[in-house]
């Protein structure tokens, strides 16, 4: 897996590139400290995983990977940052980023860089709780969905898409965008983004 480290921190992004180079599935394609160098780089280096902080000087991570989404829709971003205001988690939400973990939390680098390879979303214990989304307490078998409905929500949450979800489970995918719908219609939610906040707040 290579992995991109964007950190204006040189100490931090140095830091992380040592811990990350003693995993053996992790190779470190390049270190950068700002947001603008890894959106004109990004595309020549091709990381599998982008691990980058938010508030940098220069362009911010979240400016740098809304930019880096429209032009390379399947990227996968982690953001590492020690900031968990409530604004920065709904803007990289709603870029599409596919996880936002604390640096405080060093431990959790590594599984959360493999679960996001592997198409999982991540968020660290203290983000989920945080998340922008309030749909009342209880746990996802609480809100009356059917086991089908639950599975489809829980890759939704995974980000897979609609062709990735029918081949999961068996399905057409005119059935799957159906369950999607009637998901988002029982929950009263807007799109897919806050479904897998509602998958992660509740499961």
């Amino acid at each position: 897996m290579k992995v991109l480290i964007v950190d204006d921190d040189r100490l931090v992004a140095q830091s992380l590139k040592t811990i990350l180079e003693a995993e053996e599935d992790m190779e470190i394609s390049g270190t950068m400290s700002d947001g603008a160098d890894a959106v004109r780089q990004y595309g020549q280096l091709a990381p599998d995983v982008l691990l980058m902080d938010i508030r940098m000087k220069g362009m911010s991570g979240l400016d740098a990977a809304a930019q880096i989404l429209e032009l390379y829709s399947s990227a996968r971003i982690l953001f590492l940052t020690t900031f968990s205001d409530d604004e920065y988690i709904a803007r990289a939400l709603a870029i599409g980023a596919r996880g936002y973990i604390l640096k405080q939390d060093y431990e959790s680098i590594a599984p959360s860089l493999r679960a996001v390879y592997a198409g999982q979303r991540v968020f660290g214990d203290e983000i989920i709780t945080k998340l922008p989304l309030s749909k009342g307490s209880g746990t996802i078998s609480s809100f009356g969905l059917t086991e089908r409905e639950t599975e489809l929500l829980s890759a939704v949450a995974e980000g897979l898409s609609n062709k990735e979800i029918s081949d999961k489970l068996c399905l057409g995918e005119g059935t799957v965008r159906n369950y999607v719908s009637a998901l988002l219609e029982k929950l009263s939610l807007r799109d897919r983004t806050q479904l897998a906040v509602f998958y992660y707040k509740h499961k």
